[in-house]
């Protein structure tokens, strides 16, 4: 297993964008891998953009956000309300919030969908991710769902058990609206974080998978 670390000192800013089509789905993709960046790098920049956030949803998102970025002094939470399951029709309106992003944000990292997500809104977030940001560090993370889209990645940031013991928590916590969907439960999310760690080998058992298109160093 190729190990990467990252080369930036930790007294260096370390500027991270993460992109969500929904209320959760930064949170379920890569909030284990976000609390372990914050809790490395002091200094940590964080911009989080969530597409979807409209009502009781909106309200689920800030709270969250807030909590897992609680640490951060250097943050913008943006929630937007497109609506849930329109994206491709709003391609337009869409684009416009990527291109004002990309006039004030300069991310070193950028987590977005993964690109054979088979939800249209997620699909729709990443598509627009590589028009935008063509020569920088993009991890796609993935959402467990119905759907059985999940891929073989091949990028993985280990985890140990109180991260994901973390992040599993705050998602049951913030998320009521979801608390009845069959698969949006801590066993659910357990599993996929032992899974990954289980094909990374990791050192604390637990991980979260990506998929790096392109990547250089």
């Amino acid at each position: 297993m190729i190990q990467l670390v990252f080369n930036k000192p930790i007294t260096n800013s370390l500027k991270l964008l993460c992109l969500g089509a929904h209320s959760d789905d930064i949170e379920i993709g890569c909030g284990g891998t976000i609390l372990r960046l914050i809790a490395e790098y002091p200094n940590v920049e964080i911009t989080w953009m969530v597409f979807s956030a409209l009502g009781e949803r909106a309200v689920e998102a800030q709270h969250s956000a807030d909590e897992f970025l609680k640490n951060v002094q250097h943050k913008q939470i943006r929630l937007n309300e497109f609506r849930d399951g329109y994206f491709p029709s709003n391609f337009s309106a869409l684009k416009d919030v990527f291109e004002d992003l990309k006039d004030s944000v300069l991310p070193n990292v950028l987590f977005t969908h993964y690109r054979n997500d088979l939800h249209q809104d997620h699909r729709q977030i990443n598509e627009l991710t590589w028009n935008t940001w063509r020569d920088h560090f993009i991890l796609e993370y993935e959402i467990p769902k119905y759907d059985g889209d999940l891929g073989s990645p091949n990028f993985f940031v280990t985890l140990d058990d109180d991260v994901r013991a973390r992040k599993v928590e705050l998602l049951m916590r913030y998320f009521q609206t979801q608390a009845n969907k069959h698969w949006f439960s801590p066993e659910t999310f357990g599993a996929l974080m032992r899974l990954r760690g289980v094909e990374c080998k990791a050192p604390g058992g637990y991980a979260e998978a990506f998929y790096g298109r392109k990547i250089s160093i």
